[in-house]
């Protein structure tokens, strides 16, 4: 039975919320423990190296970087399901590796092992198997939006959590986290036939395909954007707003939900009006505008709060759209190593976003902040202005699979 093109299969919406909530217990555990690791790490051995407390904490990404790609092949040749097993697995023993550490060398080996679980290339590559292409975006933006929304909530939570169970105990969370994602995945995601490997294309072409290539410095650009901002924003809201941390999630939460409210007419105007070109490369153009106003934003918090409440809009809009453009461009026999050059590229946006947002803060201030990142998204601007975004297809996911 065939479905209107506008509307989602069941299918369509189980795999979304699916994999949407394993991206969220995988997030979450590592959300809760970024807003009160600082304060945990001056207390363990070795927690008076302010490098290695940063090194702790970016080694996460570093192993994601290195691993994206490799998963997203793997996934490629032996099948998603069993990639994203392994990386779960790989994540929950980090995760309890550094839940035992009696020193902070051991919490870096357990980071480095929980971002050797490098699954995001396999589940956006998975999404995309399981989904037509006038949908995929809806899901990719149920994906986004959970990581947005888990995020906003473990600035809330983490304070709490920490002070019942301790850093320990929100280790050993994680890792229950994630070994819960594995029975979600197994249980609640449909079977996909196995992929048939990209020995037709090798990865040569992958990264040097000029729309891929395009692509891949947005996600890299936007993430470098967001690190390099919430270096310095944490301080505005302090400095100027004069609002404590302790109450940043007043701000965070509200602008976090907001922004998916607005997000979601974007999102399908972009889908069932082939609007995808004017929204995407006015999502771009806000973040410009976001990062001129954060520099003349001044001392009202207020305004403050405005300006992140449309960076989250523009932030959401991309984060949704990026990886469902990817899937569409990469050819069907390289979605995986393209989706994992794509989230190597996003961490190293982030690993990079937070060393640049430091050192010009710390030697120019926080407008060479602002000023830097409104250079950079004025770049992916112009670039992305050329690229070619994929028109709507016929559905490219078999019948049998959408049904009702």
């Amino acid at each position: 039975m065939s479905l209107p093109s506008d509307r989602m299969s069941p299918q369509e919406r189980r795999v979304g919320a699916s994999l949407a909530s394993i991206f969220a217990l995988r997030m979450l555990g590592l959300f809760l423990i970024l807003p009160v690791f600082s304060v945990y790490a001056k207390d363990v051995p070795g927690g008076d190296n302010l490098t290695l407390i940063g090194f702790a904490l970016g080694a996460y990404g570093l192993t994601q970087a290195v691993f994206q790609i490799p998963y997203g092949i793997a996934s490629d040749y032996w099948g998603r399901k069993p990639v994203i097993v392994v990386g779960l697995l790989l994540f929950a023993f980090g995760s309890f590796v550094a839940a035992w550490a009696p020193d902070l060398h051991w919490i870096v080996v357990g980071r480095v092992l929980q971002g050797a679980g490098a699954i995001s290339a396999a589940v956006t590559a998975l999404a995309a198997d399981l989904t037509r292409e006038e949908h995929r975006t809806k899901v990719m933006a149920m994906i986004g939006s959970s990581i947005g929304l888990v995020f906003a909530l473990s600035l809330v939570g983490a304070p709490l959590l920490y002070g019942w169970i301790g850093m320990g105990g929100l280790f050993i969370l994680t890792g229950v986290l994630a070994l819960a994602a594995i029975v979600l995945l197994l249980k609640a995601v449909p079977a996909v036939p196995r992929p048939t490997g990209h020995l037709r294309l090798p990865l040569r072409r992958v990264l040097g395909d000029p729309d891929l290539l395009r692509l891949n410095l947005g996600i890299f650009t936007l993430h470098l954007i967001q690190m390099a901002m919430f270096v310095v924003l944490p301080h505005a809201l302090v400095k100027h707003g004069g609002l404590a941390p302790a109450a940043h999630w007043q701000v965070y939460l509200p602008a976090v939900l907001v922004s998916f409210a607005v997000m979601v007419p974007a999102i399908i105007a972009a889908e069932r009006r082939d609007k995808m070109r004017p929204i995407f490369l006015a999502a771009v153009a806000l973040l410009i505008v976001v990062q001129c106003g954060l520099y003349l934003a001044g001392s009202s918090l207020w305004t403050l709060a405005l300006w992140l409440l449309l960076f989250f809009v523009a932030f959401n809009v991309l984060e949704a759209t990026l990886p469902s453009l990817v899937s569409r461009t990469a050819p069907p026999e390289a979605k995986g190593a393209a989706l994992g050059v794509y989230n190597t590229t996003q961490a190293c946006g982030l690993f990079l976003g937070g060393t640049l947002g430091g050192y010009l803060a710390q030697h120019f201030g926080d407008n060479a902040v602002f000023s830097a990142c409104a250079g950079l998204a004025l770049l992916w601007l112009l670039v992305a202005a050329s690229m070619n975004f994929p028109s709507r297809r016929p559905s490219t996911v078999a019948a049998s699979n959408l049904q009702e």
